[in-house]
């Protein structure tokens, strides 16, 4: 990592800068950009997502571009749980829908640990598939960042 790669706001979080990096992660991954996602994070980040363990933004970069290729017209939504220092956890659920035309909403919990630089050097997400019909969908919003006046999670009630 370069000295002036850095990725605000920094750690220690307090819950107003946790929620803007909360906000600023559904935002990217909104994008479908597996080279911009896979900026925020370290060099030598480690995940787990699902039964998958990527390590170091390669490979990270490679795991989206999977994902994104199956996951089709994907829309996510975030929400802050808990912080503390570098620290960050979210709960979330983003519907899709796969090849066939057959939709999910998938929802989940992520762990998150960042540097000093304010870059995520350690991702832990479980996650759960559930199968819904299109009339079920609640995101609705066009292909991109979820627009400011979408309702959130807990507004949705999910």
């Amino acid at each position: 990592m370069t000295s002036t790669e850095s990725r605000p706001p920094l750690p220690p979080f307090t819950r107003e800068t946790a929620m803007q990096k909360v906000r600023m992660a559904e935002d990217a991954w909104n994008t479908r950009d597996p080279v911009r996602v896979s900026m925020a994070y370290t060099p030598d980040t480690r995940w787990r997502n699902r039964a998958e363990f990527p390590q170091g933004r390669d490979e990270v970069r490679a795991f989206l571009e999977r994902k994104w290729a199956r996951e089709r017209e994907y829309r996510l939504i975030k929400e802050l749980w808990a912080f503390a220092g570098d620290r960050i956890a979210v709960r979330f659920a983003y519907e899709w829908r796969d090849e066939a035309g057959n939709w999910f909403r998938s929802y989940g919990n992520e762990n998150w640990e960042f540097d000093q630089h304010g870059l995520m050097a350690v991702r832990f997400a479980s996650i759960n598939d559930l199968p819904i019909s299109g009339s079920e969908r609640k995101f609705h919003w066009p292909q991109g960042p979820r627009p400011a006046d979408h309702p959130g999670l807990s507004d949705l009630g999910l």
